[in-house]
């Protein structure tokens, strides 16, 4: 399930062989340790991080390996040994962290630990305020590396000589220190000494040096940045003479924007002139009807990843960073040629990443193993929301009715209470409220004392997701099949299919309720899987044969089911056998039962 494209500097000479350090064109490899025996989430990449010195690579598994290239091209990957389950990793020019699924965070370099530069240490341990040690995000910019905590305050630890950490002095932080309250969002870069705060009310923040070739920015302390595009801040990612912004204006359509040298840009700018406000990039490539997913930028190069599958770079070309099959620097955005992707069914499922002069575009889709966790994560997809809720100041916040239906006892007067709450709550608060609920985690203990008498705090949304298979009025989807449809809720089909999660999670696909034709599965059979969806159990009563065990097979294969431990197959070859035996049992018994009536007739 391994899927890496790579072009850029090689310093991965174990992996990548009899290749030449600069690989101008995209190619494709894996790791060496890659085999049948591994578990499918060792193999499955999360995500992968790189900057000057090091690269990491985060499986599904909440395991990492780092590549360190200081010191030896040639040496193998190293296991990161943190015995927390790893989240998330990013990687800095001087510096690395890790943010654990505890959240705690991980961190080593030079400016975090100078006497221990290579050990990993809690930097969230750090933090004065103990009621504030959860982390929920991380960004490593140049030499310093950023903190946002579950109570939404930003914090700053490492090197402060351009005051990216918002203070004039000291030139290195040893501990974290709060730089700002209220936040949503941290921005920054592997080899970036900027950073931006986003906070609730969408104002963008920033402080430290930003280099425009001969000219440069320096804020010695946060402050708020002027002039910002209209629409929403998906993301922004810097490098050392260059930020790009990518905005969401009203009508869902992405678009980019870009400030600083002229060279590396994507303005096309006149030689020596820069821009010091963001200005938008224009292109044909990502116009239309074609969308941006994703950006990433390294030391001064970008790449681009629209939903149309396309891969899009500008900047610096030194290594062949770009991907173009030379090493000329592109003023503007162009368009670079793939090798054929394995897993080209939905782009959505990819992700770009740049180290300092590399790229990887990589095969990462959303994992649903853990209900909690993902339900959040959807949280702010439309398609699944279907109830309104109005805060104090006006602002709306789509709820997924569904999970509310469950989650607060199953009464619809429990509903109209948390209206009654939300409308006397601010946004940050609403979405604490939700995310609470949703999760059944004590994020702000104040909030919850308020709604805890109208959740059922002591069902997990696991056991609820299972009780809708008794629900009829909750279907949003229909599989036909010989002429009877089945109705299922879109939600439960994204976490047990990866057919469906294509489907309904890609950008490019139609939303509607569509109607499948699948005649493949007997009656007995589909009611096996349709029972299995819901309550990940076999449904009783029904008798296993060997042609079952082969449509459930083939249905496997078709809906790209996400299975669980113990899996369907494996629970099918356990009732099928146990039939079998205890068919023998009966047969040995009743055999015996003869033989003792004839002997007694005897």
């Amino acid at each position: 399930m391994n899927e890496i494209i790579f072009f850029g500097e090689n310093e991965f000479l174990k992996l990548i062989k009899n290749k030449p350090n600069k690989i101008t064109k995209p190619i494709q490899f894996k790791f060496e340790n890659e085999n049948e025996n591994e578990n499918e989430n060792e193999k499955q990449i999360k995500q992968i991080s790189s900057g000057y010195f090091s690269t990491i690579f985060l499986f599904k598994n909440g395991k990492a390996i780092e590549y360190l290239t200081e010191n030896d091209l040639n040496q193998n990957p190293e296991k990161i040994q943190i015995e927390e389950n790893i989240q998330k990793v990013t990687v800095g020019w001087q510096n690395e962290a890790i943010l654990t699924k505890e959240g705690n965070v991980f961190a080593k370099g030079s400016y975090i630990d100078p006497k221990n530069p290579n050990e990993f240490i809690n930097i969230s341990s750090l933090i004065e305020d103990k009621n504030d040690r959860i982390i929920e995000d991380i960004v490593c910019g140049w030499c310093s590396i950023y903190l946002l905590t579950s109570n939404q305050n930003a914090y700053g630890i490492g090197s402060n000589e351009s005051s990216q950490i918002g203070i004039k002095i000291p030139k290195y932080v040893k501990k974290p220190i709060l730089m700002m309250k209220n936040v949503s969002k941290i921005f920054s870069g592997n080899a970036s000494i900027f950073v931006f705060l986003l906070n609730s009310n969408q104002q963008l923040f920033g402080c430290g040096q930003f280099d425009l070739g001969k000219d440069e920015i320096k804020f010695n302390k946060l402050t708020k940045i002027q002039n910002i595009p209209k629409g929403k801040i998906i993301d922004i990612q810097s490098g050392y003479f260059h930020s790009i912004m990518l905005i969401e204006d009203e009508n869902q359509k992405r678009k980019l924007y870009s400030c600083g040298d002229y060279e590396y840009n994507g303005l096309d700018k006149k030689f020596g002139q820069s821009t010091k406000e963001f200005t938008e990039i224009k292109s044909s490539l990502f116009e239309n009807d074609d969308n941006i997913l994703e950006i990433s930028v390294g030391h001064n190069h970008t790449l681009i990843l629209t939903s149309k599958g396309k891969i899009i770079s500008f900047g610096n070309n030194d290594f062949g960073q770009l991907g173009t099959g030379d090493t000329e620097y592109q003023s503007i955005p162009i368009q670079i040629e793939l090798p054929k992707l394995r897993f080209n069914e939905d782009i959505s499922n990819y992700h770009i990443s740049c180290g300092a002069y590399k790229s990887f575009l990589y095969y990462s889709p959303l994992s649903f193993s853990n209900l909690e966790e993902d339900l959040i994560k959807l949280f702010e997809r439309k398609e699944f929301c279907n109830i309104s809720f109005k805060t104090k100041n006006g602002e709306v916040i789509e709820a997924h009715k569904l999970i509310l239906k469950y989650r607060l006892n199953q009464n619809e007067n429990q509903i109209e209470k948390l209206q009654e709450i939300i409308s006397k709550k601010s946004i940050k608060e609403s979405n604490q409220i939700f995310e609470m609920i949703y999760s059944n985690r004590i994020i702000n203990p104040i909030l919850y004392s308020e709604i805890k008498e109208i959740i059922n705090s002591n069902e997990k949304i696991e056991e609820t997701i299972k009780r809708i298979y008794l629900n009829e009025n909750e279907n949003d989807f229909i599989i036909e099949r010989k002429e009877k449809q089945y109705k299922f809720p879109k939600l439960i089909l994204i976490m047990r299919s990866e057919l469906y999660r294509g489907m309904f999670l890609s950008v490019t696909e139609d939303k509607s309720n569509k109607v499948t034709d699948y005649s493949e599965l007997s009656n007995k059979s589909f009611q096996i899987f349709e029972y299995w969806i819901y309550s990940n159990q076999i449904k009783e009563g029904i008798q296993i044969t060997q042609e079952i065990i082969d449509e459930i097979q083939t249905g496997i294969d078709y809906f790209q089911l996400n299975q669980t431990n113990p899996n369907l197959f494996d629970l099918l070859i356990n009732k099928f056998n146990n039939q079998n035996q205890n068919q023998i049992n009966n047969q040995n018994q009743n055999e015996n039962k003869k033989e003792k009536e004839n002997c007694l007739i005897f």
